[in-house]
């Protein structure tokens, strides 16, 4: 196994009770990592948890919080440092995909997506960052999607904000760097997690006639072969390898960087 050089290292991982979450905050524990997992949905989180102490010896705590709240993020790193210490490494993966157009969404629409999507996001790093500068040491990972480089107007809230997510990523990047601070973000394509099963394929089977009797999981193989060069979604595990190598000591010089992981796709519906 690649020795990623974070024994001990402090993580905070949000949207961490199931799917790329979950999936990168088991990859940070298996390396040694002491894990701190946050999620808005307390009893899945719990479950969580205790999955991932049942699997692992390695360290793992959780809060409960609605990321968006205005005081979440420090509560957060108050719980972090209160069980592991300050926090090394942040990965910012709370949010979802909304499918939809600019006609189809609502105001509401728009400011509950930028609220968990962006502007925690800007919150979480701007809380954790003085205690990586006092470290000089840090890796930031901000999940975005593919949809921040390719737009398409069936997700045009998603990828307006993932566009946001790749520039706030590059600009922190820039800024912390003399700290030893590295930032990336993830363009991610078709994943199977929740997310594909309760936003994707519902808006997809409503808008695709021919898709209207075929299951979930037959309308995953229909659109991963059409969009998906590699002709398969991807697995939260494939994801998770990626973040957690960006989050790694053996990553000094990756950084304000958007790494496209979709399969070769430049669209996933």
């Amino acid at each position: 196994m690649l020795n990623l050089g974070i024994t001990n290292r402090v993580a905070i991982v949000t949207g961490s009770s199931s799917g790329i979450g979950y999936a990168i905050a088991k990859e940070l524990l298996a390396n040694g990592a002491k894990v701190v997992l946050v999620a808005r949905n307390e009893a899945r989180l719990q479950k969580a948890e205790n999955r991932l102490h049942k699997n692992s010896k390695s360290e793992v705590t959780s809060i409960s919080i609605d990321i968006t709240r205005d005081h979440a993020a420090q509560q957060v790193i108050n719980k972090t440092l209160n069980t592991f210490g300050a926090p090394e490494i942040l990965v910012n993966n709370a949010g979802r995909a909304h499918a939809g157009g600019l006609m189809s969404s609502t105001e509401e629409d728009w400011e509950q997506m930028t609220a968990v999507k962006l502007t925690s996001m800007r919150r979480m790093c701007k809380a954790a960052i003085p205690y990586m500068q006092q470290k000089s040491w840090g890796r930031i990972v901000n999940m975005s999607s593919i949809g921040g480089t390719y737009p398409n107007p069936k997700l045009l809230i998603s990828h307006v904000l993932s566009a946001a997510i790749n520039n706030l990523s590059k600009s922190l990047a820039l800024e912390v760097a003399p700290y030893n601070i590295l930032v990336n973000s993830i363009g991610v394509g078709a994943i199977k997690t929740d997310n594909w099963k309760n936003n994707m394929i519902p808006f997809i089977r409503s808008n695709t006639p021919e898709y209207a009797t075929l299951t979930d999981d037959e309308i995953l193989v229909r659109v991963s072969n059409e969009c998906t060069p590699v002709k398969h979604p991807g697995e939260p595990e494939d994801i998770a390898t990626l973040a957690a190598f960006l989050c790694s000591a053996r990553n000094n010089f990756i950084t304000g960087d958007s790494i496209e992981a979709s399969g070769g796709a430049d669209r996933f519906m």
